[in-house]
C-alpha cells in the first residue's frame, strides 16, 4: 500500500504541532487533520509528487476523485478546510509563495439536521440500563449527564473527580480549544450523580485512587468507541429504530431546551459553541417538530 514519504508526513506533524500549540486542539480534531493530508499525500505519490509542489490541478484531481468514490458534499468541504489550513500554515512560514488551494470553490452543503429524539424516547434511552448493578448504575448516571448538561462524549468520559461540584451542582468543563466553560446538572442528574458516587463508584474502582470520574473495571476512563457501543445497545433495548449518533443526547438536550422556550445564547454558552450559528441549527429542527405536530394534530393541518 502507498504510504507518505517521510518529507510529507514530517511537513504534516510540523503542521499539526503548530495547529495544538495555537488552537489546542483535541486529539480527535488533530487525528481528523493527519488523516486528510495523509490520504492526499499517499494520492500525490503515486504521481511522483510531494505535498509541498502540488499544483492546484493535482488537489482538484484528488477532490474530483474521492467524489466519484462516493465521498459527500460534507466530506469533501472538511477535507478541503485540512488542505487549506495545511498551505496557509506553509505560506506563513515561508516554505511557500503560493497556495494551490486558494482558487478550489467549497461545495455547496445543506445544514445538517441532527437526529432527534423525543422526549419520551430520551426517557426509555436513559431507563434502560440496570442499576441493580454498579456498571448499569455508572451507565444511567452517564447517561443523565449526557442529557442534563449537553456535554460532548469527548468531555463526558475525560472527566475527573475534580471537575465536578456536587454541592453548587455544576461540572467544570475544558473544551475545544481548552476553553473551560461551568455546565449546570439540574436536580434529577445530580441525584443520579450522587448517588453513583456514593454506591457504585467504589465498587467499580475497588478502592483505589482513580481520577476518572465513570471509570472501567480496568481502572481508566471510558474511550469513545466504547460509550457508543453502550448508547446503540441501550437503544437497541428500548426500542428506538432511529439512526443514532454519539451526540444523540446533546442535540436532544439543545431542542428540547429550545422547545421550552429557552434563550438560544443561553443555549449557545452551556453547549460551549464559539459561534451562535453554531447554535441555530437546532432552531431550524425545533420548527420542524412543531411542524410535524401541527400536521399530526391540528384538524386542518
Amino acid at each position: 500500500m502507498s504510504v507518505a514519504t517521510d518529507n510529507d508526513q514530517s511537513d504534516i506533524e510540523l503542521f499539526l504541532d503548530a495547529l495544538w500549540m495555537e488552537r489546542g486542539l483535541s486529539d480527535n480534531t488533530l487525528s481528523a487533520y493527519r488523516s486528510d493530508l495523509q490520504g492526499l499525500a499517499k494520492a500525490l505519490k503515486k504521481q511522483n509528487q510531494t505535498l509541498l509542489i502540488a499544483s492546484r490541478q493535482d488537489l482538484l484531481t484528488y477532490l474530483a476523485q474521492r467524489a466519484q468514490q462516493g465521498a459527500h458534499a460534507r466530506t469533501t468541504a472538511r477535507l478541503l478546510s485540512s488542505i487549506r489550513r495545511f498551505y496557509q500554515y506553509q505560506i506563513r512560514e515561508g516554505y511557500l509563495k503560493d497556495d494551490p488551494s486558494a482558487q478550489i470553490d467549497a461545495p455547496k452543503i445543506a445544514p445538517a439536521i441532527p437526529k432527534l429524539l423525543t422526549e419520551d424516547e430520551v426517557d426509555e434511552l436513559l431507563n434502560a440500563p440496570n442499576c441493580d448493578t454498579a456498571l448499569g448504575m455508572r451507565d444511567r448516571t452517564m447517561l443523565e449527564i449526557l442529557y442534563a448538561s449537553g456535554l460532548r462524549v469527548s468531555e463526558l468520559i475525560s472527566l475527573e473527580m475534580s471537575q465536578i461540584n456536587v454541592h453548587q451542582g455544576v461540572v467544570r468543563v475544558m473544551g475545544k480549544g481548552g476553553k473551560e466553560r461551568l455546565v449546570p446538572l439540574g436536580e434529577e442528574a445530580l441525584d443520579w450523580l450522587s448517588n453513583f458516587l456514593q454506591q457504585a463508584r467504589a465498587d467499580i474502582t475497588k478502592g483505589k485512587a482513580i481520577d476518572a470520574l465513570f471509570p472501567t473495571n480496568r481502572g481508566g476512563p471510558m474511550t469513545r468507541q466504547a460509550f457508543w457501543q453502550l448508547i446503540k445497545r441501550y437503544a437497541k433495548q428500548a426500542g428506538i429504530k432511529k439512526d443514532l449518533s454519539p451526540h444523540t443526547l446533546r442535540h436532544a438536550f439543545a431542542t428540547h431546551l429550545i422547545n421550552h422556550g429557552a434563550d438560544l445564547r443561553v443555549v449557545q454558552l452551556l453547549l460551549g459553541h464559539s459561534n451562535l450559528s453554531t447554535t441555530q441549527i437546532y432552531t431550524h429542527v425545533a420548527r420542524e417538530r412543531l411542524k410535524a405536530l401541527h400536521a399530526e394534530h391540528h384538524p386542518r393541518g
